[in-house]
């Protein structure tokens, strides 16, 4: 009999399974997104450096990517990306 549960389960089994990879793929992915972000803004203090952007660019893309930064942290803070 638990043979025969096992095969009729097998298609919940298999949604589970799928739930949970995706899941791990967007933990892994909120993890790694505050170096993404550090990543991006330290080539961006290259490009201003070197003449590539503007100023005006350079200020824009700055506001966006550190506002980015602080609802992570503020996610962090409050429990939201601690969910297991």
């Amino acid at each position: 009999m638990l043979f025969i549960d096992t095969i009729l389960l097998s298609p919940i089994y298999g949604t589970l399974w799928a739930a949970r990879q995706i899941q791990n793929a967007i933990q892994q992915e909120r993890a790694e997104e505050p170096a993404r972000i550090t990543a991006e803004l330290r080539e961006l203090y290259m490009m201003l450096e070197t003449g590539r952007t503007t100023e005006a660019a350079f200020a824009a893309r700055e506001k966006v990517l550190l506002d980015q930064l602080d609802r992570l942290e503020e996610g962090e803070t409050n429990g939201e990306e601690k969910v297991k």
